[in-house]
């Protein structure tokens, strides 16, 4: 017969600031208060290009919700002039969608000129994707980016952006609204911030930050 063994002061402790952090961050406002914070950036001003971070597309090329406000934002700033071209990024992913040229082809829908897009498919992290940018922007002969992500991503993705040599403009995108008062939106504010904090920390450790 198998004894039962009672939960260790340490375990129990675990397991109380875990409850407690789950019900801080459902029921509320603290990661919305944090997420606020995030969304300030300076105006949006001319670049020599609009970049616009990849953030996933389904296998049979619908593209996630947080891709898609991206892409848009991207395509608005085009709209108001701010930049002569818009660079779509975005992997291939299993099974066939390319995210940017789904990205690409919904831009040519909405009337951004063929020869304005610009496609790369080759980057899978954010620093894989700094890296390819700076070698197009340069080779364009421009440092200037508008840099669109999502807000909770933008530090990190500009600071990575800025170590290869552009002149980063954030233009971040808020991809779930911090005026929410429903626990799962709350949740899902607070998962963002906790893994962009550990890739941040990682970054960091590794030395690409």
């Amino acid at each position: 017969m198998a004894i039962e063994r009672e939960p260790s002061p340490t375990a129990r402790l675990a397991g109380a600031i875990a409850l407690l952090g789950f019900f801080a961050c459902a029921y509320t406002p603290m990661a919305s208060v944090l997420s606020a914070r995030l969304q300030k950036a300076p105006p949006a001003r001319p670049a020599d290009a609009i970049v616009v971070l990849g953030a996933g597309v389904a296998p049979d090329g619908v593209l996630s919700d947080s891709s898609m406000r991206r892409v848009l934002s991207g395509i608005l700033l085009f709209r108001r002039g701010l930049a002569p071209r818009l660079m779509v990024l975005g992997p291939a992913y299993p099974r066939g969608a390319v995210e940017a040229e789904e990205r690409a082809a919904l831009a040519r829908d909405l009337g951004v000129p063929a020869a304005s897009l610009l496609l790369e498919a080759g980057g899978r992290t954010t620093r894989e994707e700094a890296a390819l940018v700076a070698a197009r922007v340069r080779a364009l002969g421009g440092r200037r980016i508008l840099l669109v992500t999502g807000v909770h991503h933008m530090p990190r993705a500009r600071a990575l952006f800025e170590r290869e040599g552009l002149d980063v403009v954030p233009a971040p995108v808020v991809e779930v609204s911090t005026a929410t008062d429903r626990p799962d939106e709350r949740l899902e504010l607070a998962q963002m911030l906790l893994e962009e904090a550990l890739a941040r920390l990682y970054y960091r450790v590794a030395g690409f930050l």
